[in-house]
């Protein structure tokens, strides 16, 4: 299923609830600024658990080149909004 034709707050939530499986011990308030700069959160292994996550729930393939830059809640939500938006 696409998710081409979702809300901005619909992408919002959805990613929150991406974020919430990989960071199961953050609130919503702290998904939202989460980034991998926080000692301790995020390590390679949450992001490739992550991308996981979220190609799977967006139906979306993540560009290798880009992860790397996928270092925080906005920018996946900027990425996810990139890549959407193209097929609407």
């Amino acid at each position: 299923m696409s998710k081409v034709g979702l809300s901005p707050t619909e992408r919002v939530e959805l990613l929150v609830r991406c974020f919430s499986s990989v960071f199961p011990a953050l609130t919503s308030e702290e998904i939202r600024t989460a980034s991998s700069d926080v000692p301790g959160l995020w390590d390679s292994l949450a992001t490739v658990t992550l991308v996981a996550v979220v190609e799977e729930e967006f139906s979306i393939q993540i560009d290798q080149e880009r992860m790397p830059k996928l270092h925080s809640f906005a920018a996946f939500l900027n990425y996810i909004h990139e890549e959407t938006s193209r097929g609407a």
